[in-house]
């Protein structure tokens, strides 16, 4: 089903489509290709932080659910050097680093509908060279899928100049009516993180979690955790496979992610606005309301040359893919 779900300043209309199959029903936006409404059957609250109106998502709520990129997270000082050329682009965060691809990344554009069912949506965007000051046009399909009773994000690119190239799902997720994560816990198959400094940006240091407050190798309650943090995968990417296991003590629901990709941001949105945004069911969206687990490169990967690379050259594909599984906690 496709519907009306308001218009941007410019005119132009955002469809919402919905998706349904094995009792999870998801709401996407072509909007940033937002997942704006996620439930699943017997469950009375939305598992993904929301809004049920286009207003917030063209101010406060920008990121909530969106396909956020050409690069996700951050790079430093909004620059870098690709096969000796430097590339500047704008400084979105802090005014003084570049942030998800910049004020006008995928986050904020228009996606084509190529082709939807009941169970999956086809959105197509392309990002012209020299946008956001990055080299290449970069072709972006990304087919979202209802399988085996998960939510699977298939994201393909192409361009036709060398290009960083990482894009990440970027929901908010909460397993609970409380209003906040304070009683879910997280387990995560990463062995290291990033340090950062305090603007976010990787220090350069590949750190074992091991005797950190970043070891969550084991469950681990996310009450009071201050968490904004790349967690090291592996150093590439590769197959699908578990990397994440997100659980509520009070709902006894829990979600696992899996992924193809190197990182795993945790963020558990100790910045968000205190008050005044206010999402599905009258649901709050203040500091720790949700925590997005946002599967990427690493951050300021360009930047980096012992970090895995994210750079998608011409003749390759981009390929990631991310699968969200929800369930009681004792079934996955």
């Amino acid at each position: 089903m496709i519907e009306n779900f308001g218009s941007l300043p410019d005119g132009r209309d955002v469809a919402r489509l919905t998706l349904r199959g094995d009792g999870l029903t998801a709401r996407i936006l072509t909007l940033g290709a937002i997942v704006q409404d996620l439930r699943l059957e017997g469950v009375p609250h939305p598992l993904v932080l929301g809004a049920a109106t286009l207003a917030p998502y063209l101010g406060p709520m920008g990121y909530f659910g969106a396909i956020v990129g050409r690069f996700a997270n951050r790079i430093a000082a909004g620059q870098f050097t690709l096969d000796g050329q430097t590339c500047h682009l704008p400084r979105n965060s802090n005014g003084r680093h570049c942030l998800h691809g910049g004020p006008e990344g995928s986050a904020q554009r228009l996606w084509s509908v190529a082709d939807q069912t009941d169970r999956q949506a086809v959105l197509t965007l392309r990002l012209e060279d020299g946008e956001m000051g990055f080299p290449g046009r970069l072709d972006v399909v990304a087919t979202i899928t209802i399988e085996e009773a998960a939510l699977l994000f298939d994201i393909r690119a192409r361009t036709d100049r060398a290009t960083p190239c990482s894009f990440a799902q970027h929901s908010y997720f909460t397993l609970d009516d409380s209003g906040t994560i304070a009683q879910h816990r997280l387990r995560l198959a990463a062995e290291s993180y990033l340090p950062v400094d305090d603007d976010k940006i990787p220090t350069g240091e590949v750190a074992p979690v091991a005797g950190t407050r970043f070891d969550y190798r084991s469950p681990r309650a996310l009450a009071g955790a201050v968490l904004d943090h790349n967690f090291c995968l592996g150093q590439a990417r590769t197959t699908l496979r578990p990397v994440a296991w997100l659980s509520s003590t009070a709902s006894g629901l829990q979600m696992e992610l899996a992924t193809s990709e190197p990182g795993l941001q945790v963020y558990t949105a100790g910045h968000l606005p205190q008050a005044g945004v206010v999402g599905h069911d009258g649901q709050p969206c203040a500091r720790f309301a949700g925590v997005a687990l946002e599967a990427q490169a690493w951050p300021d990967a360009p930047n980096r040359p012992h970090f895995p690379s994210a750079i998608l050259r011409p003749g390759e594909v981009y390929h990631q893919r991310t699968r969200l599984r929800f369930g009681p906690a004792e079934r996955l």
